[in-house]
């Protein structure tokens, strides 16, 4: 599945296969890309950085796989140093992405724990700072989707439970990194598609999403006076671990993403880049903005 040369032209319809998911290979949450079937591409033979992120230090959740691990490769290979945070239970992913960025050269950290708890969100940014410096580079990637066909089987905890990772981890870690940010500095947090065409199943996933955007635009205005910028990317559908684990029914996954203009779900490697461009000082002039990577489905 890998592209090896991000740089040639080629028709998007068709620069990766399609990612068709079964059910007899729906795997527990949290998910693990080692088991991941078939394999996403993350970059990992395709991305060429260019120094566009050289001396920069870049924390990232949800680093281990999926969007995270994509973007972490991508930092490092543009010269960012990089700490990567995940769940102890993908030790195996975390493990392989810090691998490969160490690769690139760059520092290179892994902080497994539960950003579920306020408390590891503080120790986190503050194990960050000790081993990097400073946070130049925020991203808020980590997430949780978990698809509920009916209203009355989404429980209680499964909704606390979504929007204490997708919404108040994100609110505990930046508050804690703002203070370790400079003037200069970038925050990117991860929304979807589904803030602005949410889907029947992922109430409480969708909901959140919607937060991260509104959460986005607000902290934007609040932090421009510190010369920090705030901005998201909105991923359509990408092939991630997150969709194999409970993310998506099983008649959903064996055509996931085939409805979207460009006809096939995305990968990994396909959205790394927009987190480069807005952590990078091209983007100087955007704050308070969201840029979708949805196959056509575009935003309002």
């Amino acid at each position: 599945m890998a592209i090896f040369d991000q740089y040639a032209m080629q028709d998007p319809r068709t620069q990766y296969p399609k990612a068709q998911g079964h059910a007899d290979e729906q795997q527990p949450d949290p998910a693990l890309d080692a088991i991941l079937k078939p394999q996403a591409d993350h970059g990992e033979e395709s991305y060429c950085g260019a120094n566009r992120l050289r001396g920069r230090k870049a924390l990232i959740t949800g680093g281990d796989s999926g969007i995270g691990r994509a973007v972490a490769i991508a930092f490092a290979r543009e010269g960012a140093d990089v700490v990567i945070n995940y769940l102890p239970s993908e030790e195996v992913d975390g493990q392989k992405t810090l691998n490969m960025i160490r690769e690139a050269g760059p520092k290179a950290i892994a902080i497994p724990g539960d950003i579920t708890d306020e408390k590891f969100c503080k120790t986190l940014v503050q194990q960050a700072v000790e081993a990097l410096g400073s946070i130049d580079i925020l991203v808020n990637n980590a997430g949780k989707q978990q698809f509920v066909e009916e209203l009355e089987d989404l429980s209680t905890e499964q909704f606390v439970q979504t929007y204490t990772t997708n919404v108040f981890a994100m609110f505990w870690i930046t508050k804690a990194a703002v203070p370790h940010m400079p003037a200069g500095a970038s925050i990117i947090n991860t929304t979807s598609i589904q803030s602005y065409q949410p889907s029947p199943g992922l109430l409480d996933y969708a909901s959140t999403k919607g937060a991260i955007t509104a959460f986005t635009k607000s902290l934007a205005k609040m932090l421009v006076k510190k010369g920090i910028r705030v901005n998201a990317v909105a991923p359509g559908p990408i092939w991630t671990p997150l969709q194999q684990s409970g993310g998506q029914p099983d008649e959903k996954l064996q055509q996931f993403g085939n409805k979207v203009p460009l006809g096939r779900a995305g990968q990994p490697a396909e959205v790394a880049p927009a987190f480069v461009f807005l952590a990078s000082q091209e983007s100087s002039y955007i704050t308070a903005e969201v840029i979708g990577v949805t196959g056509g489905e575009h935003l309002p």
